[in-house]
């Protein structure tokens, strides 16, 4: 009988070797598969070479809580200055060059704007990565805090285009919120579930999914050995890393962007609206009014006629309406 027992157990302790051994293999064969990087979407970077950037603002830099030196660009209010103010955060593999058309609008309508690149982009820390998920965060506040020192009083109004549109829906939806009077998102990228989204993102994103699901079980049971691993790549030109990010880390890919927007609408108690343009390629933009009203029917949604993804920061006709948007003086009520 004991005999019985014992051969028992091991029988079981030896599946248990078996099963775990067959699910390592799985995972590493999903952690190895490779990250495709799609080939480039040339609306995307016609749009943005429109883009008189001569007279663009030199690079300024704060250091974040970690001592990382961050960059961004400082618009002063031309006159007469509004009173309100403004943090443009720019949308995936780019930086504060990619917003320079809509900063540049804000601060001739007198709105004094900073546009960051954000850490991971452009001249801010690793490009393609980030040391923890919650990181960029903690660098937007750093950077309001710098603002303070200046601008003590006026009311902060968040844009985010794109994938920054998501991180900020992100912000609007966290313990530093209330940093900010007024949310804004530019044709925001609102998560994998949304309706809103095309397939790859109308080809601009590559997400590498076995990899993605791997380290999330991982994560689950407690392992995180792997976070700077690449899970999306990017539609970007040829030879353009030295100005573009062409991958990102799972860590950066989770971070900039949402919690997924049935999740931060409920929770951002602030004022937030949603602009983009009406012939978006990269996203179904009669769609955000559907999606965001079935969880937040407050959130005004505004589409511009005529107006593609890059056009929405860069277009005359739209950095017009937004600026116009952002200057009244009940923005920052």
């Amino acid at each position: 009988m004991g005999g019985t027992i014992v051969r028992t157990g091991f029988r079981l302790l030896l599946w248990c070797f078996v099963a775990l051994g067959l699910v390592t293999l799985a995972l590493a064969a999903m952690i190895a598969a490779p990250l495709k990087q799609p080939p480039e979407l040339t609306s995307i970077a016609a749009t943005a070479r429109k883009v008189d950037r001569s007279d663009m603002p030199a690079l300024e830099r704060f250091h974040a809580r970690d001592g990382t030196e961050l960059a961004f660009r400082h618009y002063p209010a031309r006159t007469p200055a509004t009173g309100q103010s403004a943090v443009l955060v720019h949308g995936s593999s780019g930086s504060s060059a990619a917003v320079h058309a809509l900063a540049r609008a804000l601060a001739m309508r007198g709105v004094e704007t900073w546009a960051p690149d954000i850490r991971g982009h452009g001249a801010s820390g690793t490009r393609g990565d980030i040391a923890y998920p919650g990181q960029l965060e903690d660098d937007l506040a750093d950077l309001v805090a710098v603002i303070r020192k200046t601008n003590p009083a006026a009311p902060l109004t968040l844009l985010g285009h794109s994938a920054g549109g998501g991180f900020a829906l992100r912000v609007a939806a966290s313990p530093i919120q209330n940093l900010f009077a007024r949310t804004v998102l530019l044709a925001p990228y609102l998560g994998y579930d949304a309706p809103t989204n095309l397939p790859n993102s109308g080809g601009w994103a590559s997400a590498d999914i076995p990899r993605f699901l791997a380290l999330m079980v991982l994560r689950k049971i407690g392992i995180d050995c792997c976070e700077a691993l690449p899970t999306v790549a990017f539609a970007v030109p040829a030879h353009s890393s030295d100005i573009l990010v062409p991958v990102y880390s799972n860590r950066l890919m989770r971070n900039f962007g949402t919690h997924g927007y049935r999740t931060d609408l409920p929770v951002a108690t602030r004022p937030l609206e949603i602009i983009s343009g009406a012939d978006d390629e990269l996203m179904l933009a009669d769609k955000y009014a559907e999606a965001v009203h079935a969880v937040s029917p407050q959130v005004h949604v505004k589409l511009i006629p005529g107006i593609n993804h890059m056009g929405i920061v860069s277009d005359p006709a739209a950095v017009s309406v937004i600026a116009e948007d952002v200057a009244k003086p009940e923005s920052g009520s």
